[in-house]
C-alpha cells in the first residue's frame, strides 16, 4: 500500500506543476533563496500579479 500512495502523491504533484498550482510556492522559495528586502507578496497579490501579467502579454494559452 505504501507504493500506491508514493506513487499517488508523485503523480498528484506532476499535476499541481504541471497546472501551475505550485507557481507560489515555487515564488516563495525563489524569493528567500535570492535575498530580496522587504516582505514577500501574498499569496492574493501574487496571483493577481501573475493574472494581470497574463492579460496583458497573452502567450499560448487555452483560454
Amino acid at each position: 500500500m505504501g507504493a500506491l500512495t508514493k506513487g499517488f502523491r508523485g503523480f498528484a504533484g506532476y499535476m499541481r506543476g504541471l497546472m501551475g498550482a505550485d507557481a507560489y510556492q515555487k515564488y516563495l522559495e525563489h524569493f528567500t533563496s535570492s535575498g530580496h528586502e522587504g516582505p514577500a507578496m501574498t499569496e492574493r497579490e501574487f496571483w493577481r500579479d501573475r493574472m494581470d501579467r497574463q492579460d496583458i502579454n497573452p502567450q499560448g494559452r487555452c483560454c
